[in-house]
């Protein structure tokens, strides 16, 4: 079953934890399915969180964040690596869940590699894509163990928030 709507408009504290264990589908034009279960997530929560991009405000780049909860956003980095995030929270409130990991593919740019992702994938609704979606993961039955770290890469928004356990795994 897809994830709905509701799910994702909630705050990014609540949707990051709550990602683990879930199914990150991805359909490819040729009809196979790549399915992996998300095992790590990092949280981002609006202009205040100084690790989050849209601490800079509200640009082309992050006008996604400030869309319902539910939509990708995707940007790209060193040139290379298309990072998948998942918009949470209201309207309004920029939040973000970045996919760190799978229990198949560990590391945010092996797991956009192995989607394929790229720009046209920004603004992508996860309620109603035939080609991105995260569904209830029906093979597990006890909710993953949770632990919590400080997020990755972002020493630049200075020690409390790059401090912040809002590194999720399971």
């Amino acid at each position: 079953m897809r994830l709905t709507r509701d799910f994702f408009s909630r705050d990014a504290l609540s949707v990051a934890p709550d990602l683990l264990g879930k199914t990150l589908v991805r359909k490819f034009e040729t009809g196979e399915e790549l399915r992996l279960t998300i095992n790590e997530t990092e949280a981002y929560r609006g202009e205040e969180d100084l690790g989050c991009h849209a601490s800079k405000g509200r640009t082309p780049r992050t006008e996604v964040m400030y869309h319902q909860g539910g939509l990708v956003y995707v940007y790209l980095i060193y040139g290379m690596y298309w990072l998948l995030n998942f918009t949470s929270g209201a309207e309004g409130h920029p939040q973000a869940v970045l996919i760190r990991g799978s229990a198949e593919i560990e590391g945010p740019g092996r797991i956009g590699q192995a989607l394929m992702l790229d720009k046209s994938f920004y603004g992508e609704d996860l309620i109603s894509s035939e080609r991105l979606w995260v569904e209830e993961n029906t093979n597990i039955t006890i909710k993953p163990e949770i632990t919590t770290s400080p997020r990755v890469g972002i020493d630049y928004a200075g020690k409390y928030w790059a401090g912040r356990h809002w590194r999720f795994r399971g």
